[in-house]
C-alpha cells in the first residue's frame, strides 16, 4: 500500500529551519520593481511577516529607482545611469529625498504594517548609521553619490531589540553632514556585514541569477565567488551592483546572499524553509556549504 501523505510533513521539515534561524536577523533589500507593484508588494510583505512571526528579526532596505525615475521625468530632470548606478546632480538628490523618504518609504511602511509588521522608517543618515564620502571623480562623475566608509549599527540593533523592523532609505552622510545618495544594494550589504547576519536577500522581479538574461530556465541555483568571477561577462546592468554588494557581504562574513523573485508566490519562504530553494544562493565557497 502506498504511504499516505502526512499533511504535517512540510511543517516538520520547516521546523528545523525555524530553529536554526530564530533570533538571527536577515537583511532584505527591496527594489523599485517590487515597490511599484502593489500586488507584489503585498505578497512580499506577507512572506516577511511570516518570517517575523517565527522570531526571525528583519531589517528592510529599500531602493525605489523606478519611483525616482518617474519623479525626475515629472520635474524635467535627466536620468543617467552607468553600469546600474545613478548619476546624482544636486537637483536629482533633492528629488531622491522627496521620493525615497516620502512616497516610497511611506507606502512601504504602510504595506509592512498592514501585514502585521511593526515597521519604523529611518535612513542611513540617522544616528550616524552610515558614514560616507562623496565618490571621487574618475572616468565618471557620479555627483552626490556615496562611497561608504563606516557603519554604526547601534540604532538598528536598538530597534531590533525593541521588537521593531527597521526600514532603511538609501542615504548616508559625510562627517561634515553632507547628505549623499547611496546605492541601496550597497547599503544592504554594508548593514548586513555590520550586523553579522545569517542571510542577505535581494528581492527581484527575475527568478535569480541567470546565465542567459533572456532565458529564465538558465537560473543558477547555487554560486560561489569563483562562479561569479567566471560569469562576469554575463552579469549586466542592474545586476552588477547587486553582485558587487553580494561579494562585499560574503567577504565580510555574511553566510549567504539570496537573489529571489518577488513575483513568484511564496518564493522567499521556499528559499528559507526548503533545501531546494527558489532562487540563487550565493556563498563564499560552495564546497564549504553545509546542508
Amino acid at each position: 500500500m502506498a504511504r499516505t501523505h502526512n499533511p504535517f510533513d512540510s511543517l516538520h521539515s520547516a521546523a528545523k529551519y525555524v530553529r536554526r534561524f530564530r533570533n538571527r536577523p536577515f537583511v532584505v533589500k527591496l527594489g523599485g520593481e517590487i515597490l511599484e507593484d502593489p500586488a507584489l508588494l503585498r505578497s512580499v510583505c506577507g512572506q516577511l511577516a511570516l518570517l517575523w512571526s517565527f522570531s526571525i528579526p528583519l531589517v528592510v532596505v529599500h531602493g525605489g529607482g523606478a519611483g525616482l525615475d518617474s519623479l525626475c521625468a515629472e520635474l524635467g530632470l535627466a536620468t543617467t545611469k552607468v553600469e546600474g548606478r545613478r548619476v546624482t546632480s544636486p537637483e536629482v538628490l533633492d528629488a531622491a529625498r522627496m521620493a525615497f523618504k516620502g512616497r516610497v518609504q511611506m507606502d512601504l511602511l504602510a504595506a509592512l504594517e498592514a501585514a502585521g509588521l511593526p515597521a519604523v522608517g529611518i535612513s542611513g543618515q540617522d544616528a550616524g548609521l552610515i558614514t560616507s564620502r562623496k565618490r571621487p571623480v574618475g572616468k565618471v562623475d557620479y555627483g552626490f553619490v556615496a562611497d561608504v566608509e563606516a557603519v554604526d549599527p547601534a540604532l538598528v540593533r536598538h530597534l531590533l531589540d525593541g521588537g521593531f523592523v527597521p526600514v532603511i532609505a538609501p542615504f548616508s552622510a559625510t562627517p561634515e553632514g553632507q547628505l549623499l545618495n547611496t546605492n541601496a544594494d550597497t547599503v544592504a550589504a554594508e548593514v548586513a556585514a555590520a550586523l553579522g547576519v545569517e542571510k542577505l536577500f535581494f528581492i527581484l522581479k527575475v527568478p535569480g541569477l541567470l546565465r542567459d538574461v533572456t532565458a529564465p530556465s538558465s537560473l543558477v541555483p547555487l554560486a560561489d565567488l569563483t562562479t561569479l568571477d567566471e560569469m562576469e561577462g554575463a552579469i549586466r546592468d542592474g545586476m552588477r551592483p547587486k553582485i558587487a554588494a553580494a561579494k562585499r557581504a560574503l567577504a565580510a562574513g555574511v553566510r549567504s546572499v539570496h537573489l529571489v523573485s518577488g513575483s513568484r508566490p511564496d518564493a522567499i519562504l521556499a528559499e528559507v524553509f526548503t533545501n531546494e530553494g527558489s532562487g540563487t544562493m550565493l556563498v563564499a565557497d560552495r564546497n564549504a556549504v553545509v546542508a
